[in-house]
């Protein structure tokens, strides 16, 4: 009997077999080389372009970028219609599918379920969703922060959040925080605190930037040890809030819940992380990070709770739509953007912009745009510059914490209908007004201010409107979903589309290779007539002008399908 193999065959060659497959490989490589040597290189023939001996050479290049203008306008209507059809294949796949699951289904009862799962998974981002979890953070909360941007904080009040505060009644109390201080030059800040106080209690605050997050210490630790964090990390005004909140608790012998509330990239979750000296909540640039309530413990007196960014009414002007509102800006459309930007730079004085970007005159926001794109590099393909993201970048720039510009407190102290003076006196009540303005004055002077020089004067678009009950939110979701079902009945038209989309497209085809064609004819025989008329007569010369003449007339009287027959009153012998 053998013995059983218990390792497994060596897959190594001997010298002589390896030695002899490379030499079958070289060999093999001498050959290919060799076959494509006799072939010999087909290079491709460049396009001898017109002879500057010829005549009419500038009618003739110029004709000829009229042809490729035409063709790259044949290219766009192809392009335009296999997209058609892609959509309308897409579409019918899609109902076919669709059909195919509905047979599947059993019962009535499976369906009903089905749709509720749509319905909540379109729910989960909808602005419906946004006012339900505000409205339970108000109706939780004890306290309830308005959180303002020191930039523009009229723009960041919002009168119905305001009214559904100070008209719940109960013991419910309204703060004013004016957050991103350090943005602001120290005399503007010292105006809007002294004007808002008249009417809310308002703390100054500086939210910490960069802040330690709970599953991250090690690496923060680390990262501690390179860079000087002290400045940035550094928080303003916590320790006076702090005081505020847990005085009021100790009045009303409880323990209060504290609700911050504002709209979008005011800093919400950044003031209750600064608070809590952890990152808590999540924090980013884009605009409705936070989409539900989130209850953070800051002591055993004192809970936040975190909410949605209030949604900006569509009857507000172009400029706090831009601002306030939770737009997308990867989703949004070029349009909105756009028209944003517009609204902020006319609302600015163009002298400072042009400084703060140091770029020169422009007319419009268009050119305003291609000059900040050039000089910051963003250009897409063959040089254009990238308006739409430019735009973009721009917006997150201002409802950021990167731009430094101001707004000037209103000359008259006109409190909204809605807050008499028993209001204000209900809302003052409760908290030590005379050491909350000791602690905004340390504040204030603890920190560094940007110069009023280098500040952008801003013109405030005042109040921005807000929507807080779910009836009045028109919702996308439902939309779309009418969209869908009303499309089933167009089944059979969008069949016939399709059909007749198919005969345009070929016929497209045939259209580009005849006027490909035409033109190289066209230039060849144009080149060479003017290289055998060398010496023309006076006669002649007269006869040819007044023919080119004709051919001229007529070229520019004609029509888009006339184009493409070839014209035989250009050329003359």
């Amino acid at each position: 009997m053998k013995r059983p193999k218990l390792k497994k065959a060596s897959k190594r060659l001997t010298c002589h077999k390896r030695y002899k497959i490379q030499k079958k490989i070289r060999e093999h490589h001498r050959k290919v080389r060799k076959e494509a040597k006799k072939r010999g290189r087909k290079k491709p023939k460049k396009d001898p372009g017109v002879p500057s001996a010829a005549p009419f050479k500038e009618e003739l290049l110029r004709e000829a970028e009229q042809r490729k203008q035409r063709l790259e306008e044949l290219k766009q209507k192809q392009k335009l219609n296999r997209q058609k059809e892609h959509e309308k294949k897409r579409k019918l796949e899609a109902k076919k599918n669709a059909a195919k699951v509905k047979e599947k289904a059993e019962g009535k009862e499976s369906s009903g379920k089905s749709k509720a799962k749509t319905n909540k998974l379109l729910d989960k981002n909808s602005k419906k969703s946004f006012c339900r979890e505000l409205k339970k953070v108000i109706e939780a909360s004890d306290v309830v922060l308005e959180v303002l941007d020191a930039r523009d904080p009229m723009g960041c009040r919002c009168p119905q959040l305001e009214q559904a505060v100070t008209c719940s009644g109960g013991d419910k109390k309204l703060l004013l925080v004016l957050n991103k201080i350090d943005l602001v030059p120290k005399e503007n800040l010292e105006k809007w605190l002294h004007y808002l106080k008249k009417e809310f209690p308002t703390v100054a605050f500086k939210s910490a930037t960069l802040m330690k997050d709970r599953t991250m210490q090690e690496q923060f630790k680390k990262r501690r040890a390179r860079v000087d964090l002290s400045r940035t990390t550094e928080c303003f005004g916590s320790k006076c809030l702090l005081k505020l909140l847990q005085q009021h608790g100790k009045t009303q012998n409880k323990a209060i819940q504290v609700g911050v509330v504002g709209f979008p990239n005011v800093g919400k979750s950044s003031i209750i992380n600064s608070l809590k000296g952890v990152r808590a909540c999540n924090v980013g640039l884009a605009r409705g990070v936070t989409k539900s309530m989130q209850i953070v413990h800051i002591d055993k007196q004192t809970k936040m709770l975190d909410s949605p960014s209030i949604i900006a009414d569509p009857s507000n002007s172009a400029l706090a739509l831009a601002l306030r509102s939770i737009i997308d800006t990867e989703e949004s459309d070029s349009a909105d953007v756009l028209e944003g930007v517009d609204a902020i730079l006319n609302h600015c004085s163009k002298q400072q912009v042009m400084m703060h970007y140091s770029i020169p005159d422009f007319k419009n926001t268009e050119e305003f745009l291609t000059l900040l794109a050039q000089k910051r590099g963003m250009l897409k393909k063959g040089g254009v510059p990238d308006i739409e993201n430019i735009a973009k970048l721009l917006l997150c720039d201002w409802t950021g914490a990167k731009i430094s510009y101001h707004s000037q407190p209103p000359v008259s102290q006109r409190p909204p209908p809605y807050l008499t003076e028993d209001k204000i006196a209900e809302m003052q009540e409760c908290w030590n007004l005379k050491n909350l303005e000791e602690e905004n004055t340390t504040t204030v002077q603890a920190l560094k201010y940007p110069s009023p020089a280098s500040s952008i004067i801003f013109q405030s678009p005042g109040m921005a409107n807000g929507t807080i009950e779910e009836n009045k939110v028109i919702e996308e979701a439902s939309e779309w979903e009418n969209l869908e079902t009303g499309k089933k009945g167009e089944e059979e038209e969008e069949e016939e589309d399709f059909t007749e989309s198919e005969d345009d497209q070929d016929d497209a085809e045939e259209e580009e290779k005849d006027v490909k064609e035409e033109t190289k004819v066209q230039v060849t025989r144009k080149a060479k007539l003017g290289k055998q008329q060398t010496s023309p007569t006076n006669s002649e010369k007269q006869i040819a002008e007044s023919e080119h003449s004709n051919s001229l007339s007529l070229s520019l009287d004609k029509t888009a399908d006339e184009d493409d027959a070839y014209d035989f009153n250009t050329d003359y012998v």
